[in-house]
């Protein structure tokens, strides 16, 4: 068994791994042990001497050098920053995130001679540290285990106890089997599903992924997120968590002890009522669809918005136009607005377009005010255009010769709004693009690696 223990410095990573390969009889490497032998000085003097910058070149050096096989490996602080280096580390490897609260590390660090990282106070640099890192611990672990409260015998302890159990119950796992054969995806589906939670494919390791909506058959994350986790050597499964009830939905997620949910319509909002944490943009949009799990508490992000911007990143300060008023309206409108885009929000309802317009400082009205306007960039954030209701909520005659259209409906990737776009002279930008660059975000905050653009939109073909 391959074994990576990362966290921030003074987690107890190096004195935890030491243990644990004399526990498992397994040979043992520390990288920043590796980065000083490489260099011939300490990790201080490297930081003194050369620069941070320097000292990160060795450690992906050092990284990429480790010999395959069985091990304990324990990573510098800084290491899963880099997304090559969390590559190089997850592949045929349980990684463990080693985590503790702010003033115990303070303790730990004090007097202990690391090298600052900041000019700040120490317990500021911390805190400054942390929040910023957060995000990619959470990303490059399998597992989380708080050391505060225990000594390096218990972290042991507990880590050697998931590795032989887990951390998902028996009766959990068979809840969970009889959820999916419940729930409306197709049989295949939930057998495949059953296959991995009751060990023909999977083992007590295996971390489980999926996307959660009602419908979501429809999605195509199962085949991409499955399709890169076997590339990538992760011992993980994406399936489909399929329910009107989203407590219900939530329950078997938790019971399942899953390691990171897509979430989509109607959910998006719903969600950020049992998260622990939001980051600015989830928090800004006020949706989420992407959710971590680590430790017991629920960390949520927004890729939606990331997926609309990006390909609009040319158009700053131009007029706007967005059909909707939901979750995907609110991103789409957070990321027009990130471009200094004039927005004016269209809805059937209005007064859902009114209230999403007062939080982002948009214009707004009825989709019938379209008319009146010339916008340069359109998005459709409805449904409109997904099986079964196959229609474009715009007419060819409203849309002018050089707009940009871009639809966020993705299936079909060639919509009726798209085609009647194109047929008018428009640059279209359909929703398959969109969908890979958020869920290029995704797989990012699930994992801790960045998966080129073009190896998505390969697997998506």
């Amino acid at each position: 068994m391959r074994v990576v223990l990362t966290g921030f410095r003074g987690t107890g990573k190096t004195e935890a791994g030491r243990l644990l390969s004399r526990l498992m009889g397994l040979p043992f490497y520390d990288t920043d042990t590796c980065v000083e032998e490489m260099a011939g000085k300490g990790i201080h003097d490297i930081f003194a001497d050369d620069g941070e910058e320097a000292f990160r070149e060795l450690e992906r050096s050092a990284i990429s050098a480790l010999p395959p096989g069985d091990a304990v490996i324990s990573t510098g602080g800084g290491a899963v920053l880099d997304s090559r280096n969390v590559a190089a580390l997850r592949g045929k490897a349980v990684v463990i995130l080693l985590h503790a609260d702010e003033k115990t590390l303070e303790k730990r660090i004090t007097g202990s001679g690391r090298p600052r990282l900041t000019d700040m106070p120490l317990d500021e640099e911390i805190r400054h540290m942390m929040e910023a890192r957060r995000p990619y611990y959470l990303a490059a672990a399998d597992y989380c285990v708080d050391t505060a409260s225990r000594n390096v015998n218990e972290v042991c302890l507990h880590i050697r106890r998931i590795l032989s159990e887990g951390t998902i119950l028996p009766g959990r796992r068979r809840e969970s089997v009889r959820f999916m054969q419940d729930s409306g995806i197709d049989p295949l589906d939930a057998r495949e599903f059953e296959e991995w939670v009751l060990g023909e494919s999977g083992d007590q390791l295996t971390r489980f992924y999926g996307i959660a909506g009602f419908p979501c058959t429809h999605s195509r994350s199962p085949h991409l997120f499955n399709t890169l986790f076997s590339g990538l050597h992760i011992n993980s499964y994406y399936a489909r968590f399929q329910s009107e009830d989203f407590d219900r939905l939530m329950h078997i997620a938790r019971g399942m002890d899953v390691r990171g949910l897509s979430v989509t319509i109607p959910f998006k909002h719903r969600v950020m009522d049992f998260l622990d944490f939001a980051d600015e943009h989830a928090a800004a949009i006020g949706a989420a669809n992407t959710v971590v799990f680590c430790g017991g508490s629920a960390y949520g992000f927004n890729t939606d918005w990331i997926g609309i911007r990006e390909p609009l990143s040319d158009l700053h300060g131009e007029g706007a136009v967005v059909l909707g008023a939901g979750g995907a309206a609110a991103a789409a409108a957070y990321a027009l607005r990130s471009l200094d885009m004039e927005v004016t929000i269209l809805n059937r309802t209005e007064n859902r377009a009114e209230v999403l317009a007062r939080r982002f400082d948009c214009a707004h009205g009825p989709l019938e005010a379209f008319d009146g306007l010339s916008p340069a960039v359109v998005v459709n954030a409805t449904s409109i255009g997904m099986h079964p209701d196959t229609r474009s909520p715009l007419r060819k005659d409203q849309l002018v010769r050089g707009m940009t259209v871009f639809d966020l409906v993705y299936t079909p990737p060639d919509t009726p709004l798209i085609r009647i776009a194109r047929n008018a002279g428009c640059r279209t930008i359909p929703g398959t693009e969109m969908f890979a660059r958020q869920a290029a975000a995704q797989f990012w905050y699930f994992t801790g690696i960045r998966v080129p653009l073009d190896t998505i939109r390969r697997i998506l073909q």
